[in-house]
């Protein structure tokens, strides 16, 4: 057996603390983590206001405050965004979302309801990813929303 040596993970671009609702730590804990695990990027991207249980969108006006790095780890502040329709809206204000480090666009129950096609889907994420601000779609590999895969790859390229 050959003998490989491992891998070193760099960053990781989607976490959440306790403020996104469904998870456990806070965001020194995250980053204290992140640290002791040798990441040099973390992205912490909350949810943004349509999930349930999760912050207000002046949660996400105040992350301006919240120094860029610690413990060694560049902090990228972001939100994870709920596409709302088939047109890809999402539920954070362009103001809001602008002056983020980045954000990332996913389908989510209760936020988008399943059922849409799968060119509504499609559709939905080609559109999101249209705007500026987003620069990850997550989730695509969700069964309850089906896509086109080779359309979404494409979209991705050209945006």
């Amino acid at each position: 057996m050959e003998n490989r040596e491992m891998k070193k993970c760099l960053l990781d671009t989607h976490t959440h603390t306790v403020v996104s609702g469904h998870a456990y730590n806070t965001l020194n804990e995250m980053i204290k983590a992140a640290s002791d695990k040798g990441l040099e990027i973390l992205g912490v991207t909350e949810h943004a206001p349509l999930m349930p249980g999760t912050c207000a969108e002046i949660y996400f006006q105040n992350l301006r405050a919240i120094r860029r790095e610690k413990y060694g780890v560049k902090l990228l502040l972001g939100a994870e965004l709920n596409i709302r329709d088939t047109d890809g809206n999402l539920d954070l204000s362009d103001r809001s979302v602008s002056e983020l480090d980045m954000g990332i666009a996913s389908m989510h129950p209760p936020c988008y309801a399943p059922g849409a096609s799968r060119e509504e889907n499609t559709h939905a994420y080609i559109e999101a990813m249209k705007k500026p601000y987003i620069n990850v779609i997550g989730h695509p590999d969700d069964e309850r929303y089906p896509v086109d895969y080779l359309a979404l790859v494409q979209a991705a390229k050209e945006q």
